[in-house]
């Protein structure tokens, strides 16, 4: 499996904070005048915008569907102008707020493993992924404070996704990705503090002169 240096995912069940700790990160790398890119899939280009457009349940799409759209949205993310492998190569830090992991856990329940793994099977791993684990009920709990819950945020289906996502981080491992499973039921500042120290040992991060996170 091909590793893209420079280049970090946060995963996680729905409610479990990878949106948070990317935005807290960002902050931190910004107060200190490091190079970094902040993403999130699926994107906001074209293909990304129908993905949540059925996420949001706005309109209706075939779980084959969705799965061969991710990819095509990956795919443009990763080799598109300014993608990710772009940056990465010139030396940025790229943040991820999901990648390769959702879609096999998310498209797999939805529609077997097969086809999901044969869409993203030639994509490259990140260098490090950041596993946010939290037990579904308390990951439901915090999506209460949304207004309206997406196709995947009820609890049936996300007791599926942890369970889903802990039967593939070894495959990740194996392959050389560095794996860090965070205790996501702690106050963000913790969550936040392990979330930095896994990205400290990332040789990129090695190189920038940063503070202490406060």
């Amino acid at each position: 499996m091909e590793i893209i240096p420079n280049f970090a995912v946060f995963e996680g069940l729905d409610g479990s904070g990878t949106t948070s700790q990317q935005t807290l990160l960002a902050e931190y790398l910004e107060k200190n005048n490091a190079p970094f890119f902040a993403t999130a899939e699926p994107t906001a280009g074209p293909v990304g915008t129908l993905l949540r457009q059925a996420l949001k349940k706005n309109i209706s799409l075939a779980p084959q569907t969705m799965a061969r759209l991710f990819a095509a949205d990956r795919c443009e993310h990763l080799y598109g102008k300014d993608g990710i492998a772009e940056r990465s190569a010139k030396g940025q830090l790229v943040v991820c707020d999901r990648y390769v992991l959702s879609s096999l856990v998310y498209q797999g329940i939805e529609c077997g493993d097969e086809l999901p793994a044969a869409l993203n099977a030639d994509f490259p791993a990140p260098h490090l992924l950041v596993y946010l684990d939290i037990d579904p009920a308390l990951a439901q709990q915090r999506l209460k404070s949304r207004q309206t819950l997406e196709i995947y945020e009820y609890p049936e289906f996300q007791a599926k996704v942890r369970e889903k996502y802990l039967s593939l981080l070894d495959r990740f491992r194996q392959a050389g990705v560095e794996v860090a499973v965070i205790d996501a039921a702690k106050s963000p500042k913790e969550v936040f503090e392990q979330v930095l120290g896994a990205f400290a040992k990332m040789p990129i991060f090695k190189d920038m002169k940063m503070e202490k996170a406060r």
